[in-house]
């Protein structure tokens, strides 16, 4: 699956504040149709084939649209698709009808072929997407994407110019929903493929199906968006425009927001207490989790299970929680979170799991005897890859003090990196521990234990457990039939994950915001990412 480290990206970019994006001064009114935003980082690319990032995952929900889009309650709806597909007798083959009157920015038509193209383009192994794993459980996928057979052999298919065929490797109950996220948006061909590598990087570089087109582009400065005029359902798209601006730092965000510059912010911490009685404040539970990722590769110490678990169990994640997040997120100690996975009777999936580490000082000092008499050293140093947004250094630094603390002898080093920089070292396997969140892509556990699957991570962690694999990949076929033994043994693979220690988990992410009255229908998706379509301002 995409890497963890992605969504280390994924969900710390995630975390996209809504604030304003604007030079003016205090003196002008804020625009009455244009929602002003604040991006914690830049966007990488607008191209859906390779996008990684929780950022440009939003802005194309924004700009791009797709068989379907999810409601306000996180299910699918229709939206280039006419409606649900006719289902094979098996359930395997899904046939689409797709709307005639759904165009492309350059006023060209959307149609069936734009979806095969762009799907045989993410699974075909020269483009190098990092989300070719999530179209595995289309027919051919995998093989394709491992070179064993071509892109042309991919289970989907052009009936027509409006009529889209997909054959699956098993039904999935909440493929629908898998259907409107970001890689599986259409791909005008002829654009691509004239625009070649540069597609997706610049304002004139991109085409757009959805609700808004691309305005503006100034790279580690700002970007704006604005309706699109040539959108099928335009008519219901109330703002005129989103306009973001690039900023790290919380502070100046808030300080944007009580200067009537910003239609809604995210708190730090420290401004929690001074800021939860006004009107506006709020905090919420999120389904995002955030853990320390370990790669085996090229730290040999880190090859020691003992020293892993060591780790696992140094970091007081209530005290962090509770001093450096104050937002409503709550310490966890299992990858995936809570309240987010739930069967027809309510049951919750997370609780099924079975942690073997918790914060244990004591533990975790007689774990790493135990890996010190097997190196055969006192002394052993850590790199630890994060994030270079402003809370980042002091929660890094929580961290390593942690570390340090528990684990005498341990040495943690800090390097920060810019998002961008941050997802190529991950991706590339080049640190030893790195901070690192992931949000669901789809309503299902499956969204967060995939990511640990040899095939996924082999050349970002080097975990290799041919037992988990094995229940990864039943959990895609046969125990589709018996869904609750299909949670038993998911339970029992996570509960390997954390017992190898490959992910250390810290905290499921709450935030608290400020957003002004005048913003009326945004949806923040608890499966997905933000919808800005049906969002008016009342101003």
């Amino acid at each position: 699956m995409k890497k963890a480290i992605k969504f280390s990206v994924y969900i710390l970019v995630v975390v996209m504040i809504l604030a304003g994006c604007s030079g003016n001064g205090g003196s002008k009114k804020a625009p009455k149709d244009t929602l002003r935003l604040i991006a914690p980082a830049d966007l990488a690319t607008l191209d859906s084939s390779l996008a990684v990032d929780a950022g440009a995952f939003e802005v194309m929900n924004a700009t791009q649209e797709g068989l379907y889009r999810l409601d306000k309650d996180d299910k699918a709806e229709p939206a280039i698709a006419t409606g649900d597909p006719k289902k094979s007798n098996d359930g395997k083959t899904w046939t689409f009808k797709l709307r005639k009157d759904a165009k492309w920015s350059n006023g060209e038509p959307v149609t069936a072929h734009d979806f095969v193209y762009a799907w045989r383009r993410v699974v075909n192994p020269k483009t190098a997407s990092e989300y070719a794993y999530i179209m595995y459980d289309l027919k051919n996928a995998e093989a394709i994407n491992k070179s064993e057979k071509k892109p042309e052999e991919l289970g989907v298919k052009a009936i027509d110019d409006h009529t889209l065929q997909m054959t699956l490797n098993e039904e999935l109950p909440y493929y629908k929903e898998l259907l409107s996220f970001g890689t599986f948006m259409p791909l005008n061909e002829k654009f691509v493929e004239k625009q070649g590598s540069k597609y997706g990087t610049t304002v004139d570089k991109t085409l757009y199906s959805g609700p808004f087109v691309m305005k503006d582009w100034k790279v580690e400065d700002e970007f704006s968006l604005k309706k699109n005029k040539k959108y099928w359902d335009k008519d219901n798209v109330a703002l005129k425009g989103i306009d973001y601006k690039v900023i790290k730092d919380e502070q100046t965000a808030l300080n944007l927001y009580n200067n009537d510059k910003v239609d809604s912010t995210e708190l730090s911490s420290q401004n929690v207490e001074s800021n939860k009685d006004k009107e506006g404040f709020d905090t919420n539970l999120e389904s995002a989790t955030y853990y320390l990722q370990l790669n085996l590769q090229d730290n040999k110490d880190l090859q020691n299970k003992d020293l892993r678990a060591a780790i696992a169990q140094s970091i007081d994640k209530k005290s962090y929680v509770d001093h450096n997040l104050n937002d409503g997120s709550t310490p966890i100690d299992t990858f995936s979170p809570k309240k987010v996975f739930t069967n027809d009777d309510k049951q919750d999936y997370n609780k099924l799991v079975k942690p073997p580490y918790t914060y244990d000082p004591k533990k975790a000092k007689a774990s790493l005897q135990k890996a010190k008499k097997s190196l055969g050293k006192d002394k052993i140093d850590i790199e630890f890859l994060t994030f270079d947004q402003d809370n980042a250094k002091k929660d890094a630094e929580y961290f390593k003090e942690q570390v340090e603390k528990h684990l005498p002898g341990v040495t943690l080093s800090i390097k920060q990196q810019p998002s961008k920089q941050k997802i190529a070292l991950t991706k590339k396997g080049d640190y030893d521990i790195a901070l690192t969140g992931w949000g669901p892509d789809y309503p299902d556990p499956m969204t967060f234990l995939d990511l640990y699957h040899s095939e996924t991570t082999k050349g970002e962690t080097g975990y290799d457990n041919p037992k988990y694999d094995k229940i990864i990949n039943d959990g895609k076929t046969v125990l589709l039939k018996d869904p609750n033994k299909r949670w038993d043994e998911l339970a029992k693979a996570e509960d390997m994950l954390l017992d190898d220690a490959i992910v250390v988990p810290l905290y499921q992410k709450g935030k608290a915001r400020l957003t002004k009255k005048e913003v009326k229908g945004r949806i923040i998706h608890y499966v997905g990412t933000k919808e800005y379509k049906h969002v008016k301002l009342d101003r």
